[in-house]
């Protein structure tokens, strides 16, 4: 096993995740993002600050993340041998399969924006960097949340159903679509993201319920 590889893959995910793009762009602005609305450093917090061009920009940054993390992981399968064995006979190369490569990358990219060694382990909920890394390893589930994300929020005006709603939608995506031995690991994964995700919205949930949570503001 190769370890040098999986480490090299976790660093550059989790360094990528880590870059806390909310909290640049607010102190590019000259505040902190983390003293402003919910306090959070997602695109959420951020749009509702500073205005919704500097929320889509954060968002973008934040889903580019996550697709960087794993098609870096896909590459590195693709131009490092994960075990060489040699014979007299032969030399056998076994590579890393394409999809675990991108699932180690698309783990350590999640944690890293929400667990951000920079601001003592405290980012983002991971919905836009997770939305990336689907996109990465699945995109048809990823099409399929986004498309989702959007018709909630649109209907309800509530970004954080939208985002429970898309998320809870990409395990069960993959489980009817994904065919092959990516199959389990794939499922595995997105479970673990939906998860992880949900924990992170446990107060907007407690708030949904009592009907106190904040509406995303339409423009006029």
């Amino acid at each position: 096993m190769n370890l040098n590889l999986i480490l090299l893959i976790v660093s550059a995910g989790y360094l990528l995740g880590s870059i806390p793009t909310g909290y640049l762009m607010g102190r590019a602005k000259g505040i902190d993002i983390r003293q402003h609305g919910s306090g959070n450093i997602g695109a959420t917090n951020v749009s509702r600050t500073l205005g919704k061009k500097y929320g889509i920009f954060v968002f973008a940054c934040d889903a580019l993340k996550g697709l960087i993390a794993v098609r870096f992981g896909i590459f590195l399968s693709h131009h490092m041998a994960w075990n060489v064995t040699t014979t007299p006979e032969t030399i056998d190369v076994h590579m890393m399969p394409a999809a675990i490569a991108g699932i180690i990358g698309a783990v350590a990219c999640i944690l890293g924006h929400n667990f951000p060694v920079w601001l003592k382990f405290k980012g983002g909920k991971g919905v836009a960097t997770s939305l990336g890394v689907i996109f990465g390893l699945v995109p048809f589930a990823a099409a399929i949340a986004l498309g989702l994300w959007l018709a909630v929020l649109f209907a309800s005006g509530y970004v954080s159903l939208a985002s429970i709603i898309a998320t809870i939608s990409v395990p069960i995506t993959v489980a009817l679509t994904a065919r092959g031995h990516d199959r389990i690991p794939l499922l595995a994964f997105t479970t673990f993201a939906t998860v992880l995700i949900l924990i992170r919205h446990t107060a907007n949930i407690k708030r949904l319920l009592n009907g106190t949570e904040n509406r995303f503001k339409k423009s006029k």
